[in-house]
């Protein structure tokens, strides 16, 4: 046998992952004659020496299913809950590591997976990391997998909505996922032919919604599709945040904010209730939460997990570790994972899908916007 590599899924599932896996494993196997273990729920897994033997015959027929064969949990390695006491077991894991006589760990995760990957490089294991997460806010790729699926989904729920606003000339309010990111929603709302999108980069006012909404009705519109990003704030407590977010060393600050943030939980409902007053017309809420991130991956997130998949065995074969391995343009390159954790890719004001919403006449609830 050559080398030995261990596979892990860590934070929340995304379509594409055993795609991912499968990719990794039989690359490894068919070209290299790699071992192949993969350990159960994330890093709680490689923490507990839990782990299966990937071979061909268990990488077969994953390719278009959901979720994860591995399981998977958002441990820490740092922050472990151990009987009810969180410890470092960043230790621990290193020895596990050893001990199995792995060259490598691949994990699949997004943010929070790429710095707890960093964490266990600085230590000196040898640690690659794929982009998967529906937000496609992880820095460095272009786009991450599960983004494309989780599009589709939310596109064509707004697709089905359209059909009920209009029979009863109401506004629908869309909540999407996407955490602090507007990519999905952006997407989703715009694919869908949404007349207001809230993302978490453009602070809200409920009075320019409702202006937006009141103006289509002037024109005739009978119902508006408004999407909103479940990261979306308001201009007040936008403002708020940033300054309570600016004194991260005051404890009172700190818990304030935390209260602003729990309360975005039922902001959604909050907004429809206040566009109903300021407008006169009925609104209706729809979450669309985990279903968006379930079912069968669409082709375009397995062929692109697949190909980071590979490439990550490649680069395991040439010795290459501390890195993501990324899509830029059509190339998957490695890029260090000192570049990649920390840093969150959000929209850009003048991003081209926010140039041509706005040439549509997409409202972003923004004064002075259209």
């Amino acid at each position: 046998m050559g080398q030995s590599i261990g596979i892990l899924t860590a934070g929340g599932d995304s379509p594409g992952l055993n795609a991912a896996i499968r990719g990794i494993g039989k690359a490894a196997i068919r070209s290299y004659d790699m071992n192949v273990v993969g350990f159960k729920d994330g890093f709680k897994g490689l923490m507990q020496q839990r782990f299966i033997r990937l071979d061909s015959e268990s990488l077969s027929g994953i390719l278009t299913k959901g979720g994860t064969i591995l399981g998977t949990s958002r441990e820490k390695p740092h922050k472990m809950d151990i009987g009810g006491k969180v410890m470092d077991m960043t230790d621990v894991m290193l020895e596990n590591f050893a001990s199995l006589g792995l060259d490598a760990l691949i994990c699949l995760g997004g943010g929070g997976t790429a710095k707890n990957a960093l964490r266990l490089a600085a230590k000196g294991m040898p640690v690659l990391t794929l982009p998967k997460t529906i937000d496609n806010d992880v820095w460095g790729t272009d786009v991450t997998f599960g983004f494309d699926t989780a599009l589709g989904i939310a596109s064509e729920a707004i697709d089905r909505l359209h059909s009920t606003a209009h029979s009863h000339h109401r506004i629908i309010v869309v909540e999407v996922m996407g955490h602090n990111a507007g990519w999905l929603a952006l997407g989703s709302g715009l694919a869908g032919g949404a007349d207001v999108i809230l993302i978490p980069e453009i602070p809200y006012s409920v009075e320019a919604i409702s202006e937006s909404i009141l103006d289509r009705k002037a024109g005739g519109s009978t119902f508006s599709i408004v999407v909103v990003s479940e990261g979306a704030v308001a201009l007040p407590e936008h403002e708020r945040m940033t300054e309570l977010a600016a004194a991260s060393d005051d404890a009172d600050a700190a818990d304030e904010l935390a209260s602003l943030e729990a309360a975005q939980a039922n902001g959604t409902d909050r907004l429809a209730r206040d566009l109903e007053m300021q407008t006169g017309l009925e609104a209706r809420v729809t979450i669309l939460g985990h279903v968006q991130r379930g079912g069968t991956p669409s082709p375009s997130d397995r062929l692109l997990a697949t190909r980071l998949g590979t490439r990550a065995a490649h680069l395991v074969a040439d010795g290459v570790h501390g890195v993501m391995v990324a899509l830029q343009g059509e190339e998957a390159v490695p890029v260090p994972l000192e570049e990649v954790a920390g840093r969150r890719k959000t929209v850009p004001s003048d991003h081209p899908w926010i140039l041509s919403a706005r040439s549509l006449g997409v409202g972003f609830g923004d004064e002075g916007h259209g």
